[in-house]
């Protein structure tokens, strides 16, 4: 049955689109932090070209009132998944009106209190509506206006160019403005403090670039190659930035990795990193995936989730075109190879093709970059450029399916577009054989695949070979493998190979060793011990935690010389460090109670996620009956993020299996909030002792 209904509801607004033109609406609106709503006031204009019995507006537990078609106050009907309307409009041009308040729940996150506050949306798919009364079908499109008003000591961020921003007591009201229409799910607004900086690209296109105060001093390497990325991706698709400005805005507990908002984009402040943090993990290939949306989704937006490779492969694809730009031919090809792999490993169990509304992931964004690598290797990179180019043009501020792009071809080409189609997006299988085919033209991949061939070669007959390939100039992920595949070789016979790989100073082949020693022999203590001044955060975990484990005679040494260590935003190795301070007998006895305070502090709703499972994690593995951690444990269970929500309850089912726990839990049922007591009692009946 809810198929029919979800077929009824999909004709239904098809049926709209072409008798109503939502054209362009201006939202007056007020955040309220202090109860989590919105309220505002709200124009829509609108055309009819036929005769309509019902118009639909989606608004997902809104309340409305004092709504006006044409300056009329008229009757309309609220089911709390739409507003319809059935009455006072006319053929031709329509306003309008009606104020509304939410308290959303979803799409609008509320993060953090105080100056610590912020607040933003994510509207992927069709959750706009939870916020503000829009439309969840992508197929309609119109130009977006928000004058937003917030509290002057924050920056308010939104679609489109910032035209003026006037005070009024408290609070700063910000105009926003669009010249060009846009799909509803990617309406946004960010709130929190922030600083900026400016820069030009080469088209005069603003690019602003917001980080909190305290992540200034990481604001060049977070933001790193933006412009260049920006540039190449203008000059690649040779279709100008279709927008009047570009923001990037990294925020708290973000739910993905980045969201392509028009002109706005939202990333996860994970991707805030120093120098040494970029070595590690960086923005750029998000940065770069994101801006491709601009193009590849905002401009152009798939008709349906059977299109969705349309935006997810293409931006996919596009990235890793940028990232070529910034690291070379050898990462490319090198990354297309990774995922080759990925594909050929899920080929054997998914069935869904590229055209369809149930691919997965893998399938959108990596099959659906592979399908454009190959396309323009077989078309030849002008007329793929030529194609592409085409396609942008024809269908900007339109709806497109993948016959549209494919027609693209046909227009200038005698291709076989069809069979292409029916072997690469209408077939689920990935032919690995041919991609590895196209992929050993680069030296480096057909080296790389010479190195595995040789995995059960025994390691006396590819010593040379190995050693030799170590002190050459080749693309580090090969002497990676020659470090892996060397995991389970003794030390003495690997001793120069291992002397060789350290001399390399590359950060990740010297990663590569300190993965692949779980025990260090006496005579490469001094050798292995020096990866802890390597540039790496990742490095110096691994290193810091085995070397503490092996050497307790060493462990105060250590201890106190990687004392000032924090990490990545997830505080990764203070927090890796307070643990092992606790757990090394007679150090710092006098400050072992303030450093459990710490580490216990970070389990805080105050601060983000991924530090407070860091944190609980390490405490209930010095203890797991350290029941101070449990009240923020609960806590973790009414988190908006899933991954944080599903830890706590998978740590909770363990944690119940004890009676002491199950009691003290219990016993805390009365002093929680609502939430989490009906989830906690849930998860205790669940696991009641039988």
């Amino acid at each position: 049955m809810r198929y029919l209904i979800l077929f009824i509801s999909v004709f239904s607004f098809a049926q709209q689109t072409k008798s109503v033109d939502f054209t362009s609406v201006l939202g007056k609106i007020e955040i309220n932090a202090l109860d989590k709503s919105v309220s505002g006031e709200v124009t829509y204009i609108f055309k009819l070209s036929n005769p309509i019995d019902t118009i639909k507006i989606d608004a997902q537990n809104i309340d409305f009132s004092n709504l006006k078609i044409n300056n009329v106050e008229v009757k309309y009907s609220n089911n709390r998944k739409q507003i319809l309307l059935y009455e006072g409009y006319k053929l031709g041009v329509n306003q309008l009106t009606f104020n509304y308040w939410v308290q959303p729940k979803q799409a609008m996150y509320f993060v953090g209190k105080g100056e610590q506050l912020q607040i933003w949306t994510q509207g992927q798919g069709k959750y706009t509506s939870n916020w503000f009364p829009s439309f969840d079908d992508p197929n309609e499109k119109l130009i977006f206006n928000l004058d937003i008003k917030f509290n002057y000591r924050f920056q308010v961020i939104s679609n489109g160019r910032l035209e003026n921003k006037t005070i009024s007591q408290d609070n700063f009201i910000w105009n926003y403005r669009m010249k060009k229409p846009m799909s509803s799910y990617l309406l946004m607004l960010a709130i929190g403090k922030f600083e900026i900086k400016q820069e030009k690209s080469q088209s005069g296109k603003s690019l602003f670039y917001y980080i909190e105060k305290e992540d200034y001093s990481k604001i060049e390497p977070t933001y790193r190659y933006s412009k260049t990325i920006f540039d190449f991706l203008e000059n690649e698709i040779g279709v100008k930035y279709p927008w009047e400005v570009y923001k990037q805005v990294p925020v708290r507990d973000f739910l993905y990795a980045g969201m392509e908002n028009t002109s706005a984009t939202l990333f996860s402040r994970d991707f805030v990193v120093d120098s040494v943090g970029f070595n590690d993990k960086n923005y750029v290939n998000v940065n770069a995936h994101e801006l491709a949306h601009q193009w590849f989704g905002d401009l152009i937006t798939a008709q349906s989730g059977k299109h969705h490779w349309l935006q997810e492969g293409f931006a996919t694809y596009y990235a890793l075109l940028a990232e070529r730009e910034v690291f070379g031919d050898d990462y490319f090809y090198k990354k297309l190879f990774d995922t080759a792999l990925q594909l050929k490993s899920a080929s054997k169990t998914d069935t869904n093709p590229i055209l369809s509304d149930k691919a997965s992931s893998l399938t959108y964004y990596q099959k659906g970059a592979w399908v454009l690598f190959i396309l323009r290797e077989e078309l030849g990179s002008k007329v793929f450029q030529k194609a592409v180019k085409n396609y942008i043009n024809n269908y900007s501020f339109k709806n497109v399916s993948t016959e549209d792009f494919l027609n693209e071809i046909k227009k200038i080409t005698p291709f076989d577009s069809d069979t292409f189609n029916k072997k690469w997006l209408e077939n689920p299988g990935f032919d690995y054989d041919y991609a590895i085919q196209l992929l050993s033209k680069n030296k480096s991949i057909q080296l790389l695949l010479d190195c595995k061939k040789m995995k059960v070669t025994p390691f006396i007959e590819k010593r040379d070979i190995f050693e030799k390939i170590m002190v050459s100039d080749v693309y580090f992920p090969i002497k990676e493998e020659i470090i892996y595949q060397c995991e389970k070789v003794s030390y003495e016979e690997k001793q120069l190979l291992l002397k060789l790989a350290l001399a390399t100073n590359d950060i990740k082949v010297r990663q590569a060793i300190a993965n692949t020693t779980p025990k260090i022999p006496l005579e490469f203590k001094s050798e292995f011990e020096s990866l802890l001044n390597d540039n790496s955060y990742i490095t110096k975990e691994i290193v810091l935690s085995t070397f503490w484990a092996q050497f307790p005679e060493e462990q105060k040494r250590i201890l106190d010389n990687s004392k000032e260590w924090i990490g990545f935003n997830d505080k990764n190795l203070r927090i890796l460090w307070l643990t092992l301070a606790l757990g090394t007998k007679e150090y710092q006895m006098a400050d072992k109670v303030n450093y459990y305070d710490e580490l216990l502090n970070y389990c805080n709703p105050e601060f983000e996620t991924s530090i407070r499972q860091n944190a609980m994690e390490n405490l209930l593995f010095i203890n797991d009956k350290d029941q101070n951690v449990l009240p923020n444990l609960v806590n973790s269970l009414i988190s908006y993020k899933w991954q944080f929500s599903k830890f706590g309850k998978d740590k909770l089912r363990l944690i119940l299996k004890n009676s002491n726990n199950r009691n003290y839990l219990e016993k805390l049922l009365p002093k929680l909030s609502k939430e989490e007591n009906l989830i906690l009692a849930k998860l205790l009946a669940e696991t009641a002792f039988k």
